[in-house]
This record gives C-alpha cells, structure tokens and sequence, in this order.
C-alpha cells in the first residue's frame, strides 16, 4: 500500500481549538470521510487505522480529538454541564465548516462517535451523503442492561470483585481495573496485547478522563453520567442518508444495542463481523476497510 499524505492543523472553536488530521486531499472527487472517536472521552488513536482507506479509494479521511481529549484542548476542571451532546455537535458543525465540506461529506462515527454520528443524520443536515454507525448504542438503558448480562457471565471471582469496589466506592483500586480488563478483553478489544493505538488512547484516559468520567462514568458497564438516560430509538426514522451498521460478534454493542438502528433507519445495511468484538477496525482490519470503502464508493456512484 502506497504511502498517503497527511496534515495535522488546529480548528479554532470558540475559546478552544480542535486537532485533526487529514489523511489524503480534500480536492479529491472521493466523498471526504469524517471519524467521529468513542468515548465519551477517548481519542482518534484507537480509529487511526480508518485512516487506510484513503489509500484504499483516494478520499480524504479525517480524524479530529474532540474537544477535551487527546490533542485538543483540555478542560479537566469543567463538570457535567459542560459537557453536553450539543457542545459535540457544535464542534463537528464547526469542523466541517472550518474545512469547508459542509455541503458533501460522509460521517463515520465508533460507539459514542455513532450516537454523536446519529444525533448528527436525524437533522438532516443536506450535505451528509452517507453515515457509517460502528459499534453504537441507539439507547443507553439498553446498552447498560447488556453490558451487565455480558459481565454475567465473566469468571464468579471477577465479579465478586467488580460488586465489592462497586459497592465499597474504590473503583480505582488496582484489582477493579484488573477485573474490569478481563470485560474489555472479551467485549472491548479481543487483541492482546492490546496493539499500541488501542494502548494510546486508553493512556491517554488514564491521564484526564474528564469526559469519559462526567458523561459515562467509571466503566463500560457502571454507568452513571449524564449519558444514563440518551435514548434516540425513537428519532431514528428521521435519519436519509444511507447508512451502514456494523458491529461485531462479540461485542459490548450487543444485536439487542444495535438493533434500533438496523430496524428504523430506513435502507440500513447491516454487516456483522464474525471474529471481532466493539472494534472491527482493529481485530478484522482489512475486511473493515474493505467494508466500509465499498459502502462509501457504492453510495457516491
């Protein structure tokens, strides 16, 4: 695979300024493809790979650190109220503005990426001409209710220790993280060692999960920010733009979370990768690339 171009600048927003790259050229014909990160809270790093496929077909793929993570501007003092589903979509109004594709583009975003891509379509902003939902809840009760079947059915001591440090308010203690890793390595990222992007953004985390902490909480299945009650099941026919979902056989986005969006998104193709978990993107790489490319090339033709 040839090497492809980048460039890293600053958008300004408001006070603060977002980092993104682009990976290929914004005069390319090609739709030029936005990646929204999860999170809440963590990084472009764990979706780098997306990245690829402006080599793959010659578009322009943009990755950008939402505000408050990674290389954009951190604001680790501001609380719950700050950190809104409106102030992200602002952003990404802004960025698209900032790199002047508002009127065609297409938006690919990863589990909370996906329900910012959702909140995003059900607008029906004209120039969003294809919307990729990867690994996303279309409700967070729902999501929290499968992630807590799933962590049914971790080893008996792992989740005694998970309910005792719940219980006990010690969630930093070293052997909750260490419990709560053998959840992300079944349903997060089945890869281990987790490959060195994955690791960046989780560091990264580490380092200021302001974000992460005020919208979702302590863990993927302890759930207590101001995401609790999101729910956007019942929008979802109002997204036009084609879609595609995808999610993976062993995924925290169970066929329950994802669902939603596979039966009230009008026209939605579903693909669902067999030997991965809550990233695709990393444990089958090529085929999701594939994947996503083709959709992409399919709906601009």
């Amino acid at each position: 695979m040839t090497a492809t171009i980048s460039t890293e600048a600053y958008a300004p927003f408001g006070a603060f300024r977002t980092w993104y790259r682009i990976t290929g050229s914004l005069d390319s014909p090609r739709l030029p493809l936005v990646v929204a990160h999860g999170g809440p809270g963590c990084t472009h790093d764990y979706v780098d790979s997306f990245k690829e496929i402006a080599a793959l077909d010659g578009r322009a793929v943009i990755h950008y650190d939402q505000v408050g993570n990674g290389n954009s501007t951190r604001l680790p003092d501001n609380g719950p109220e700050f950190w809104t589903v409106s102030l992200f979509l602002e952003e990404l109004d802004n960025l698209l503005d900032h790199l002047g594709i508002r009127e065609r583009y297409a938006l690919l975003g990863q589990s909370w990426g996906g329900m910012l891509g959702a909140e995003h379509a059900v607008r029906k902003p004209p120039g969003l001409k294809a919307l990729v939902i990867a690994n996303s809840p279309a409700s967070m009760r729902t999501w929290v209710a499968e992630a807590n079947r799933l962590r049914r059915s971790l080893p008996q001591d792992v989740q005694d220790t998970l309910q005792r440090h719940e219980g006990a308010g010690t969630i930093t203690d070293p052997d909750y993280i260490t419990a709560s890793r053998v959840f992300y390595d079944r349903h997060v990222c089945s890869v281990v060692p987790w490959p060195p992007e994955v690791a960046r953004t989780f560091a990264l985390m580490d380092e200021d999960n302001t974000v992460y902490r005020n919208m979702n909480g302590p863990t993927e299945f302890h759930v207590i920010g101001t995401l609790k009650d999101w729910t956007i099941e019942d929008r979802l026919p109002l997204i036009a733009a084609p879609t595609l979902l995808i999610s993976g056989r062993h995924d925290e986005a169970t066929p329950e979370v994802v669902r939603p969006y596979a039966e009230r998104v009008q026209g939605c193709r579903a693909v669902v990768f067999e030997n991965s978990s809550h990233m695709p993107h990393v444990e089958e790489k090529d085929l999701c690339m594939a994947v996503v490319s083709g959709f992409l090339c399919e709906v601009e033709d």
